[in-house]
């Protein structure tokens, strides 16, 4: 009897994971520890939106909640995507609150994949896209991108990769590894694209809210005659520092987020109610605290910028939001794991190897500034005199 099933044996494990894990243990033994290995905002979450949850506490707003969410919380959700995207969401049709953008991935894929329907997935990417398709007995499709391209789909290649199979393209811009973000331009003729093929777009905007230079965010559901074939899947993690509340939403076509909501229902029941009331504070509350932790996280993205392109054998490209570099060090004739690893054993410094964010990351290794601005100094510092070793 075989005790595992092929969905349970299929699914991988999460490089970023594992690379976390190998640097805590070296970390228990030298104590000068730099990681740049996890993208977790080092800040804490905001003080009015932890009063809100232990106001909602206090209150007794600890039973169930509705398997879609609270209506007040759908509301607020509405409003800020009307604000943000100037799309209209129904809060009641078009909108569920989910217990992560993790999770909404998955009930996403659950929702419109049956089996052996294909996703496209850009490649590299963050490292659980294609377990998610998995997960719904979907087969991920892994397509190249490159950084001549700004690490989106080049759609004359991307030409080749759809099939009769083919359902749901992802999208993911502000982009987890390499901090690239896609202008209206390219996203415009990436939507025309999708139309040409009848495809569902999977909009994972984890990172919409993280975004530098001035630059504006655009979704596909803003471009014209898009909104019915888009999911966009949120997380409150990233922007509020809130990854351990375990708090998103998807908002997409009203069929869509009803099966998301059967889903929810026997899978779930609903989100926790108190941290739902934390999330409205989230969205309506002052965003004073939002705005510093971005302005901080663009400082550290100059410093990263300018002193990785200082470093003689290795580079990267601007990030443009996210937080998130990823660095090209194809030059020091190492391999990412080779490079990940022993930068991690020999100096103290925890990156992730391109690799484990699909094959086309071998040559880069992805580093989060999502630390203090004296770690990334520091961390910069270990990284030249490594790769001068090298040499």
């Amino acid at each position: 009897m075989n005790r595992i099933s092929k969905t349970g044996k299929c699914i991988e494990r999460s490089s970023i994971r594992i690379f976390l894990e190998k640097q805590n243990k070296i970390a228990e033994k030298c104590g000068d520890m730099i990681s740049f290995t996890i993208g977790e905002p080092d800040f804490q979450t905001p003080s009015n939106i932890v009063e809100a949850a232990i106001q909602a506490l206090s209150e007794g707003k600890t039973k169930y909640a509705p398997n879609t969410g609270i209506p007040e919380l759908r509301k607020a959700v509405s409003e800020d995507l009307e604000k943000t995207h100037g799309v209209h969401y129904d809060a009641e049709k078009e909108i569920v609150i989910t217990p992560s953008g993790m999770d909404t991935l998955r009930l996403i894929c659950m929702a419109v994949l049956d089996d052996g329907e294909e996703m496209i997935v850009n490649d590299p990417c963050w490292a659980n896209h294609p377990n998610h398709s998995k997960i719904a007995h979907g087969r991920p499709v892994l397509v190249p991108v490159h950084e001549k391209d700004n690490f989106f789909y080049n759609l004359e290649e991307l030409e080749g990769f759809v099939t009769k199979k083919t359902k749901a393209i992802l999208l993911n811009s502000p982009n987890n590894p390499t901090g690239a973000v896609m202008s209206k331009e390219a996203l415009t003729k990436f939507c025309s694209f999708c139309k040409k093929h009848d495809l569902i777009v999977i909009s994972d905007e984890v990172y919409h809210n993280i975004i530098f230079d001035g630059l504006k965010f655009y979704s596909p559901a803003m471009i014209r005659g898009m909104k019915e074939r888009v999911v966009i899947s949120q997380s409150f993690s990233k922007t509020y520092a809130m990854t351990g509340w375990r708090l998103g939403y998807a908002a997409g076509p009203a069929d869509i987020i009803e099966a998301i909501g059967r889903l929810n229902e026997n899978s779930i029941s609903c989100v926790n109610t108190f941290v739902q009331w934390a999330g409205i504070e989230a969205l309506k509350g002052t965003r004073r605290y939002i705005d510093e932790m971005i302005r901080e996280f663009e400082k550290r993205r100059n410093i990263v910028y300018e002193g990785i392109n200082s470093i003689d054998g290795i580079s990267c490209t601007k990030p443009q939001g996210a937080f998130y570099a990823f660095v090209n060090i194809k030059n020091t004739g190492l391999s990412s794991e080779e490079f990940a690893l022993r930068l991690l054993e020999e100096k103290h410094v925890g990156m992730v190897p391109g690799t484990g964010f699909g094959a086309s990351g071998e040559g880069f290794v992805r580093l989060s500034y999502a630390t203090s601005a004296e770690n990334i100094i520091e961390g910069i510092c270990r990284i030249r005199e490594f790769v001068e070793e090298q040499k």
